[in-house]
């Protein structure tokens, strides 16, 4: 696949494909100044961009990687993404915990002022 391929496929740009391949997580074919995409570097993609949307970092997601291309370390692939998965679980679990306090706070400010806005105008009015 060509990297303009790739971009259209994954909705990234092709800054990202090569920031990706810097960090080592992708490794395309190089045809001169041109670079080719394999079924590997398909998949991974898709994985960094999973990781991603789950808040993981790109190094972690680049050492999850790294553990299943090694095939005396497949065995360790599994135990340390769930490690760092349900670490990332209790952590956005903390954010939604803040978010639904500030949530609770802020309706509460809301309804306080509409209150206050209610009975000060009905006072001027008066």
């Amino acid at each position: 696949m060509t990297i303009r391929a790739m971009c259209e496929a994954f909705g990234v740009t092709p800054r990202t494909l090569r920031f990706y391949e810097q960090k080592e997580l992708l490794f395309p074919l190089r045809e001169g100044q041109k670079r080719l995409f394999s079924r590997r570097d398909r998949a991974r993609l898709k994985l960094v961009m999973r990781g991603k949307r789950f808040g993981v970092s790109l190094e972690e997601i680049r050492q999850i990687l790294d553990l299943h291309d090694m095939a005396s370390q497949k065995h360790l692939q599994l135990p340390r993404t769930l490690e760092i998965a349900e670490r990332r679980l209790d952590e956005m679990k903390a954010q939604r915990a803040e978010l639904e306090q500030g949530i609770a706070e802020l309706t509460d400010l809301i309804m306080q002022g509409r209150d206050w806005l209610k009975s000060d105008g009905s006072q001027n009015a008066a």
